[in-house]
């Protein structure tokens, strides 16, 4: 009788060991799917443009040629109206609002109104481009900090109203970049345009050397 006892406490022994094992695996498992839950889906890395000689990058670190090209691309984007600057202006920075500091967008939403109120957009045509021969070069990206850049940027305006061309000027822009990599699905680039870190400048020429000295801060052109 005695043995018969000891053998079910055994039994029960085991029995409770194999609870607990199973327990911990249940928390385990939770906590697997709990990671797995909160991974992100997707994650930027930046890759130079050839990968002849091999590279090894981190994550966080953003070339500063993928700066420009981002830069160069919202602040085209932003001032293209191709059928009228009063529609076009005001749709672009509602379209690329992702692309963009809260700040910015205030900022370009009342250079809008300005324009606006100035009878300056009514039937415009523009369209922004790089002057040729001055695209990216290594001094056209200033790096301030891990997620903080300054990139200038040498643009030709052109400007038609009503079909009659009224502008072709030159303009160096000094842009505002910040890192922002929050929602990929509206915002790949994982970058904030913050609009102006000092006031653009027109230049004389479309060969205008590329060096500057100026500083400031200022508005949009």
């Amino acid at each position: 009788m005695s043995k018969f006892r000891h053998g079910n406490a055994a039994r029960d022994a085991h029995i409770r060991t194999l609870r607990l094992i199973i327990g911990a695996l249940l928390l385990v498992a939770g906590g697997l799917w709990y990671g797995w839950q909160n991974a992100p889906e997707q994650l930027t890395v930046h890759i130079p443009p050839t990968l002849r000689s091999g590279s090894t990058r981190v994550w966080w670190k953003v070339p500063p040629a993928d700066v420009y090209a981002f830069a160069f691309y919202v602040w085209q984007q932003i001032n293209r109206w191709p059928d009228n600057g009063r529609t076009d202006y005001k749709a672009n920075i509602a379209k690329y609002k992702a692309y963009l500091t809260p700040g910015c967008r205030r900022f370009l939403k009342h250079d809008y109104q300005a324009r606006k109120n100035r009878n300056e957009l009514q039937n415009r045509v523009r369209g922004v481009y790089e002057i040729a021969g001055q695209g990216y070069q290594a001094d056209d990206v200033k790096v301030l900090n891990r997620d903080h850049w300054v990139v200038q940027l040498d643009l030709n305006i052109t400007q038609y109203l009503n079909g009659m061309s009224v502008r072709n000027t030159d303009i160096r822009y000094y842009l505002r970049v910040i890192r922002h990599d929050v929602d990929a699905s509206k915002n790949p680039w994982g970058l904030q345009l913050d609009c102006f870190a000092r006031p653009p400048k027109q230049l004389d020429t479309a060969t205008a050397a590329k060096q500057d000295n100026d500083s400031g801060a200022g508005g949009a052109t």
